[in-house]
């Protein structure tokens, strides 16, 4: 995968209607800085609302990818995506005319044409690549939908659909190189929808620009004529047009046997640039959508804010191990001997959970007093741990959390189970319930060989250091 960032050379423009929404829109691919992104901007609005291309600007999945920001959003950005990341580029600024990117022929090739067009630029500055060294999994049970993603040298996917009717049933298709794969193989493909879909559709307010030139419209049922003939009135469909021996409403040409599939491996390379960083990474998906895709990306999203946590803090020895040592602790947290009581930080999902040890020896200054003939380690220093440890869940929800002190501002449930002593290691488990305007609650558990020894829900408020 290459190691620079890239952009286009020149700006280029395509015009069309929008497939959801029907409105006239004029998109405009304009070359962007590094670190720039992707970013979508209404320039049909006054000062040209931006709305980046991220995980949390995501408002709908339903039938496309919708992202928005301050009242303004943008419908349907994945074929777009598609072959900006299709193509390996990173900064573009892409403007538009209205709330839609036009549809053309439903695919994302006519955008990759435009693309190729204006040029790719190598920038100067590295990409910030996420490469997984563990399997993430995603599985919505009732939908019966599975998303699994291993380690990989390079992006694949394996996709299959099972939509278990004979007019479409299951197709498979696998992606095994993106830069020599995409253009030619997938960017093709066109968008489709069931016949029995079109009404229900139409009457949610969705694909008023739908049609037979930019959609393939399968067919799944058996319809009266007059049925038929309202649908086609319905998508202005000329009265002539004829359902084919492949059940598809007025297509002849088909560009691949398995088209459907490979367009919902188009439509999961849009959505994964939703990340904001190529995957290096082999995505293994079954009868997913969008809305999986994007549960997939939060996914993503928290293994790479933990790998970005890591660079900036571990000191690199056993990482593969355990997450920050004693060292990257101490760059963390300012607790310094004899009150630092975290060793450890052994698992991270920034903003929502930490697991760190205490290693417990006979050499802790506490036990000199409490109690010099039988030590114990005083429930308010367990309690102290578990707060020191959850002061790391803020790392990522704070701006500028260097900066930062967390000060208790109360405690409840405070319950102690079982003595800690000498030659126990603690486990302290710590879960985020709530941060909202530098205040925060948390759940502390602490454990000593499988067994609770003790447990708070801890209130602070972050303050500057």
């Amino acid at each position: 995968m290459r190691s620079n960032q890239r952009t286009i050379r020149t700006s280029g423009t395509i015009a069309g209607v929008g497939l959801h929404t029907g409105n006239t829109c004029r998109l405009t691919f304009v070359p962007a800085p590094a670190d720039y992104g992707f970013k979508f901007v209404r320039t049909d609005i006054e000062h040209a609302p931006e709305i980046p291309a991220l995980l949390e600007n995501v408002t709908d999945v339903m039938r496309g990818t919708t992202i928005g920001l301050n009242g303004v959003q943008v419908h349907t950005v994945e074929h777009v995506l598609s072959a900006l990341a299709g193509l390996g580029i990173d900064n573009v600024r892409v403007e538009l005319t209205a709330d839609e990117p036009p549809v053309i022929d439903g695919s994302s090739l006519p955008f990759v044409e435009v693309l190729e067009k204006c040029g790719v630029e190598e920038q100067g500055e590295a990409r910030r690549i996420l490469v997984l060294d563990d399997v993430i999994a995603y599985r919505d049970a009732a939908r019966a939908i599975d998303i699994v993603v291993v380690p990989s040298d390079r992006f694949r996917v394996t996709y299959m659909i099972d939509y278990q009717n004979p007019a479409l049933g299951t197709q498979y298709t696998s992606l095994y190189d993106l830069e020599s794969e995409y253009i030619s193989e997938f960017s093709s493909a066109r968008t489709f929808a069931f016949l029995s879909e079109i009404k229900m559709l139409y009457d949610a307010g969705l694909i008023r620009g739908g049609s037979v030139e930019n959609a393939l419209c399968i067919v799944d049922v058996d319809l009266e004529r007059v049925e038929l003939e309202d649908l086609k009135r319905l998508l202005g469909i000329a009265p002539d047009v004829k359902i084919s021996p492949k059940g598809i409403v007025g297509e002849k040409n088909i560009r691949f046997p398995n088209e459907p599939v490979r367009h919902k491996v188009l439509d999961l390379i849009g959505d994964l640039a939703l990340l904001g960083m190529p995957l290096q990474a082999h995505v293994l998906c079954a009868r997913a959508g969008h809305g999986a895709h994007v549960e997939l990306v939060k996914l993503l999203r928290k293994e790479a804010d933990k790998q970005a946590l890591r660079r900036k803090y571990s000191s690199g020895k056993g990482a593969e191990k355990w997450v920050f040592d004693v060292t990257a602790i101490q760059r963390i947290l300012p607790h310094r001997f004899p009150f630092l009581l975290v060793d450890r930080i052994v698992e991270l999902t920034p903003g929502e959970r930490v697991t760190a040890i205490k290693n417990v020896t006979i050499n802790e200054q506490f036990f000199q007093g409490h109690f010099p003939e039988r030590p114990i380690m005083p429930g308010v220093l367990v309690v102290e741990a578990l707060g020191q440890a959850g002061g790391v869940l803020l790392l990522n929800t704070a701006a500028k959390p260097d900066e930062k002190l967390v000060y208790f501002t109360g405690l409840d449930g405070v319950k102690f189970r079982k003595p800690v002593v000498p030659g126990d290691q603690v486990i302290l488990k710590v879960e985020m319930l709530f941060f909202k305007r530098n205040i925060c609650r948390m759940k502390g558990e602490a454990y000593v060989d499988g067994q609770l020894a003790a447990e708070a829900e801890m209130q602070a408020v972050v303050v500057d250091r």
